[in-house]
């Protein structure tokens, strides 16, 4: 099984990608395959182009078929995003639009930090996850303070975080053993 950690922030100096760090280090000893997917090295355009859901994996565009290949490696995902303006990544959801099928009937876990601890963030992109077949494991990671933990050192998560963490990769590694019964 392999578990992809999508990295939802583009920005500069971004947190986003060591909180991937961290949760793939921390979850080194898990049943799964952890992977780190960042979305600043895809740099997928916004998608313009016509429904994925309409076009059932047939893509003319290089890059949305490559894109498509690479989710399609994964059984389940983490979606790591900032809050932004009381939302999600835009970065994120153009990911998510580039798609369809690709993501149908897949868990999916959420990870967030910003205002409110990341919970608006989660509580938009539950709906767009939902909309897409999205299997929600119903457990997020709401990361406190994260600016103030991580001037000076990438980030550790805390006791309590690994604690989730760990709920979250583990119910993600049953939902995907459930669905592939």
């Amino acid at each position: 099984m392999k578990i992809q950690i999508i990295v939802g922030s583009v920005r500069e100096n971004r947190v986003a990608i060591h909180v991937a760090e961290w949760m793939q280090n921390a979850l080194h000893n898990i049943d799964a395959e952890v992977e780190i997917v960042d979305l600043k090295t895809w740099n997928l355009p916004m998608y313009s182009g016509a429904p994925p859901m309409s076009l059932k994996g047939n893509y003319s565009d290089p890059l949305q078929k490559k894109w498509s290949e690479k989710i399609t490696e994964g059984d389940a995902y983490f979606l790591i995003s900032p809050e932004y303006n009381n939302g999600y990544s835009p970065a994120l959801k153009n990911a998510l639009d580039y798609l369809g099928a690709e993501w149908s009937g897949k868990p999916v876990g959420f990870v967030s930090y910003g205002s409110v601890n990341g919970a608006r963030s989660i509580a938009q992109i539950r709906q767009v996850t939902t909309a897409l077949g999205m299997i929600d494991s119903n457990i997020s990671l709401l990361i406190r303070d994260i600016f103030a933990r991580t001037k000076s050192n990438p980030f550790e998560g805390n006791e309590t975080e690994h604690n989730v963490l760990n709920d979250l990769a583990n119910q993600l590694i049953a939902l995907n053993q459930k669905l592939s019964q």
